[in-house]
Parts: C-alpha cells; structure tokens; sequence
C-alpha cells in the first residue's frame, strides 16, 4: 500500500526524498501542498490569470526536472519559491524581448493616472489595485511588502540599482494608498 495513503505524518522531507528517486504520487503531494502559494505569488507577479497559471505549470515542471539540484539546504517550499520568482522574471524578459521594446526608467511619472474620489461605500480590492500599478513597481512591491525580499535581493533579481528599487516601492505603496483611499 502507497506510503501517503498509510502515514499521513510524512514530512515534506520524505517526500523530496522520495520524489528524487521517481515517486510521481510524492511530488503530487508536494504539489498540493505548494500549488496554491505558488500561483498567488505568480498572480502578484503578473497581475495576469491566465498568464500565472501558465507559470504554475511551469514552475513546477522545472522543480521536477531540477529537483536532484535541490540539496535540502532550506525548506523545498523556500526553494521553489526562488524557483518560481526566477521563472516569473525571466518568463517577463524574454516576453519583452520578443515584442522588442523595452523600456528602462526611473520616472514612473507617465504611469501614473488622476483617479477620481471613489464613490460613498466602494473600496478598490487590493489584488485589482496591485495589478493596476505599473509593472516595476508591482514587481518590487510584491517582492518586497508581500515575499520579505531584501532592496539588494530585489535588486540583484531584478538587475536594477537598490535606489530604483526603493524608488518603485515607495511609488507603489503611494499608488495603492490613492487605489484604496
């Protein structure tokens, strides 16, 4: 009889473990267990349903083809979590390339819009007003306020100065407080 079905302790250990040597029905509990904080980080990632499913998929995809890399150092959930945020970067650069325009800025200014009063009783949502801010600072703000990256780690992700990174998030929580007023 299958381990999972017997032993409902089995630590997320094990069952690396054992998705290592080839258990599909270990990783799928990995996958259960993961798949939901998963597509919310992608979702905030790219303010896109569709899109963040399709990076779940991914993600996850890769975890089962990288997963003889990961040496246990840290938590298997920490480890794809770096895994699906690496993947969201990279998906959104080679995206950019491919369309062939890329735009680097520190002015957010021409991204941002006057918003008229909101109407007696009616609050934006959070996740609308988080994937309405442009994408560098919907980008720094997840990373930073909703993941607890570092500016540096943000920075070093991303490949932008700590500056760019604390100026982004400082505009997106100005947006936000605007959305929610």
């Amino acid at each position: 009889m299958d381990m999972l079905m017997t032993n409902a302790t089995v630590t997320e250990e094990e069952l690396v473990d054992r998705a290592k040597k080839g258990d599909v029905g270990a990783f799928e509990a990995l996958y259960r267990a993961n798949s939901g904080r998963v597509y919310g980080l992608c979702l905030r990632m790219t303010g896109n349903v569709a899109e963040a499913e399709d990076l779940v998929q991914e993600a996850f995809v890769r975890a089962w083809q990288k997963l003889n890399l990961f040496r246990g150092e840290s938590a298997f959930s920490t480890w794809l979590h770096r895994l699906t945020v690496n993947l969201a970067l990279t998906n959104r650069r080679s995206h950019a390339r491919r369309v062939a325009r890329v735009t680097v800025t520190d002015d957010l200014a021409p991204y941002e819009r006057e918003t008229a009063a909101p109407q007696a009783g009616l609050r934006a949502d959070l996740e609308q007003a988080i994937a309405s801010l442009p994408e560098g600072a919907r980008r720094v703000f997840v990373l930073h306020d909703v993941e607890g990256y570092r500016h540096a780690e943000i920075a070093s992700i991303m490949g932008l100065a700590v500056g760019t990174t604390k100026a982004q998030l400082h505009r997106a929580r100005r947006l936000l407080r605007e959305a929610l007023a």
